[in-house]
This record gives structure tokens, C-alpha cells and sequence, in this order.
């Protein structure tokens, strides 16, 4: 049973289960678009995460719930919008899950909910969580934190839970997109720049091997990091760049410009309610140097394997073009 099916890592781990011959059930509100996964045999069931009611009809008979649902946002504080996805949707998943019985539950989470790197070396799952210290705990890096804190509960109390935490997905099947939006405004020549800072690249396909391994090997109340290569923003551009066939971007992102467009999307969100393109929280993003994230723990505990990141953009780039998106 996967929740957030039509998102990227849901349409790919639907992709791999099916692959290995395992039955998979989604759910699904009636607006949600899945004609990208129409080569995929799913058992798509009406139902959302705010009605209880229909989750359990969903999870009933399940062996495993992969919850990857989740709601991606800039806002720099805790909308109504995030709150409701990611924490209240995540403590009705648990509500359904002991109601029905599952046996297992795989929580996704994010490395935004571990800790960001103190001394220059890559992030471990014991690392304390420290985004507000550095002032990056936007709005979706707390509801993500705090959806997890959940789930660490409900695995010391009742719920047999294990918890993944994927770094930045890219990939085929982004049918929005999401996070391949970076590759299709590069190749488009929408980005003319690069910021300073770096990332923890990964190819969402071995994220989707990583948490059947976590339901399959995982230790009970454990979380697992599943990411690729720490690389520069830049680095990763003309790696793009270099396969899409088109320049990359030559001239640094002035921070000053960053700062101000930042501060400027905080102010439309209080004038407005709506939430911006890029916050300040986006700025300073952008610019550290301590989002790095190291996968050791599941590369021992699951097996997890790490495939090169230009795989990952080669494909998703073949995707994007398949579907017209460049």
C-alpha cells in the first residue's frame, strides 16, 4: 500500500514493486492525475489523508503502507497547508495502520528532518536536529521533523515503523515536475546562474530500492538515510548541462540578490497569504555548505546502494523529453 503513488518516489517505488512481482494498492483523491503510471498494473483506491475512514478501507489486508505523501513548500513558517499533510495526515496514517493491523510501516521522511553538518563531514542519522540554530527550519523542514517525531513514538509504543529519509530525488516519472524542475529550467536556459551552496544529489530509483529494502531489513523505530553524492550546485549544473548538450550557467548567484529576492518573496507571502516562488529561507539554503548527508548506516543495515547521479539525470532528462516537458 503506498500513499503519494503519483509523486515521484511513489511512482517509483510503485515501478520497483511491480518489477518484483509485488501486488501494490495506492490511494488517491479523484482530481489526482496518473496517466504517467498507466504502464504500471496499481490498484488505485479513492480515499485522502484527511479521512480516516477511507484509509483504513485502504490499508485493510495490507503487508506494508510506504507513506510518501507529502505536502512541498517555500513558506519560511508552518501553513495550514503543511501542518495538515505532513503532521495531521501523518498521525491519521498511524491511526489507520494500528486500526488495520499492518504489519509494517515505511515512513518517508527527508534528510531535512536530520541535522545539517557541524564540522564539514557528511550527516549522520545521529545527528542532532540543528536547522533552526542555522536559521534553515522553514516551514516543510518542521512539519517533516515533527511528522517524524511521530512516527519514533508510535515505533516505541505500538507501530512496528521504519523511517527513511531521502536526500534531494531526481529521476523518471516526475510528472509535475518537482525536484527534476532544476533540469528542465537548465536546459530551457532559465537558470543563468549557480548558487554557492551544495546538496545531497540522489537517483530516486535507488531511493525506491532503499525503502523496500527498509521494509524488508529495516530495524524497528531505526531511520535510514538514503542519499547519492554531495555535490555543489554547480557541479550538479554541468553535469546537466553536459548531458542535456547545452551551457551551463558561468557566473556565481550574487548572494546579495539572493538575499533581497528572499526577503521580497517573505513580504508578498504576508501581504498576500500565498505562498511564494523563493523565500528567504530558500536564500540561505542556497548558500550552505552543510547540507551533506552520508548513507553508511543503510549501506550496511539494507544493502543500500548508491547509483551515479548522471544516471539519474540522464534518465529523467529522457523522461522530461518523452513527455514534452523540454
Amino acid at each position: 500500500m503506498i500513499t503519494g503513488a503519483s509523486g515521484l518516489l511513489g511512482g517509483n517505488l510503485a515501478a520497483e514493486l511491480r518489477n518484483r512481482r509485488v501486488q501494490v494498492r495506492a490511494i488517491r483523491r479523484r482530481t489526482t492525475k496518473t496517466d504517467h503510471l498507466a504502464d504500471l498494473d496499481i490498484e488505485w483506491v479513492f480515499g485522502d489523508l484527511d479521512d480516516p475512514p477511507s484509509l483504513e478501507h485502504a490499508f485493510r489486508g495490507a503487508d506494508v503502507v510506504f507513506h510518501s505523501a507529502a505536502a512541498v513548500g517555500v513558506s519560511p513558517t508552518i501553513t495550514p497547508a503543511l501542518r495538515k499533510a505532513n503532521v495531521d495526515g501523518t498521525a491519521a496514517v498511524l491511526g489507520a495502520v494500528r486500526k488495520t493491523h499492518v504489519p509494517r510501516l515505511v515512513h518517508v521522511s527527508s534528510v531535512v528532518a536530520v541535522g545539517l553538518s557541524a564540522d564539514g563531514q557528511p550527516c549522520t542519522e545521529d545527528a542532532p536536529w540543528n536547522f533552526a540554530e542555522h536559521k534553515l527550519d522553514d516551514g516543510y523542514c518542521q512539519t517533516k521533523h515533527e511528522a517524524e517525531r511521530l512516527v519514533d513514538a508510535a515505533a516505541r509504543a505500538d507501530v512496528d515503523a521504519v523511517i527513511v529519509n531521502p536526500g534531494f530525488m531526481i529521476g523518471p516519472r516526475d510528472a509535475r515536475p518537482s525536484s527534476g524542475r532544476v533540469i528542465v529550467d537548465l536546459v530551457k536556459g532559465k537558470i543563468p546562474i549557480y548558487p554557492a551552496g551544495k546538496n545531497c544529489f540522489v537517483d530516486v530509483r535507488d531511493v525506491a530500492r532503499g525503502a523496500v529494502a527498509a521494509w524488508e531489513r529495516g530495524q524497528r523505530g531505526r531511520r535510514y538515510i538514503l542519499g547519492g553524492e554531495n555535490l555543489t550546485y554547480r557541479e550538479l549544473f554541468q553535469r546537466v548541462a553536459r548531458i542535456a548538450g547545452v551551457k551551463p550557467p558561468r557566473l556565481p548567484a550574487p548572494r546579495f540578490a539572493a538575499v533581497a529576492a528572499g526577503l521580497a518573496g517573505d513580504v508578498f507571502q504576508r501581504l498576500t497569504g500565498r505562498e511564494p516562488l523563493f523565500g528567504s529561507v530558500e536564500a540561505r539554503y542556497a548558500y550552505t555548505d552543510r547540507f551533506q548527508f552520508s548513507s553508511e548506516r543503510a549501506e550496511r543495515e539494507l544493502g543500500y546502494r548508491r547509483s551515479p547521479v548522471d544516471d539519474a539525470i540522464r534518465d529523467a532528462l529522457l523522461w522530461f523529453r518523452a513527455q514534452g516537458m523540454v
